[in-house]
């Protein structure tokens, strides 16, 4: 605050202007960092096992889809949650955590419907999940990872529209496609949180410095 030349008083300083939605998002994703690289181990442990394990019974892909897709659903409300609670942006992240948990018991329910009915509901899935992961993508700060977040949700939007081109494809390469999807999902997702990381670390450090020289 500088002194004003001609009464030598301080001359009043300008006050901040309000932060961004865009950097309280940022802000609220970086605290929660370690949720998203939780989501994207989950996705890659999912993707390894249906590569490596192309001949399990359809059951069991059904199964192990049911608890990811249960777990991921679980992940995106509590960050919903976590939002509502400070006051930010929550819609986007409960809906899509819902849809996971709505797609879960969907697939435990029906183990035994058609190949087709079922490349069909995670065409669907993938789909509207990738649709929601892109739009919240572009209410993020770019300096948070927004196109990580994007292109994660044009993976989803692709492998979806893959199995729709493709409906009679054998369960294997369904398996495949969907082990493929997942570890890419989950690569996304873990780029994504450890770049959240870093901007938490780089601003926590900042915070302490001007705490220092103040």
């Amino acid at each position: 605050m500088s002194p004003d030349l001609r009464t030598g008083t301080p001359a009043p300083s300008a006050s901040p202007g309000p932060v961004p939605r865009s950097a309280a998002m940022g802000a609220l994703l970086a605290h929660n960092w370690w949720a998203i690289v939780l989501r994207g181990v989950c996705a890659i442990i999912f993707g390894a096992i249906a590569i490596l394990a192309p001949a399990a019974a359809i059951l069991s892909l059904v199964l192990l889809f049911s608890a990811y897709m249960f777990v991921d659903g679980v992940l995106g409300i509590l960050a919903g949650v976590r939002a509502a609670r400070a006051g930010e942006r929550w819609g986007l992240l409960i809906a899509e955590g819902v849809l996971n948990l709505i797609v879960a018991v969907v697939a435990l329910l029906w183990p035994a419907a058609a190949a087709l009915a079922f490349e069909l509901v995670i065409a669907a899935w993938a789909i509207l999940t990738g649709a929601l992961l892109a739009v919240a993508a572009f209410r993020l700060d770019k300096a948070y990872g927004r196109w990580w977040l994007a292109l994660g949700g044009v993976v989803s939007i692709v492998f979806g529209v893959l199995l729709v081109i493709a409906p009679v494809a054998g369960l294997v390469v369904l398996t495949w496609w969907l082990g493929g999807y997942a570890l890419a999902f989950g690569v996304m997702l873990l780029i994504l949180g450890f770049k959240l990381r870093s901007c938490k670390e780089e601003a926590t450090t900042a915070g302490s410095t001007s705490a220092s020289r103040a």
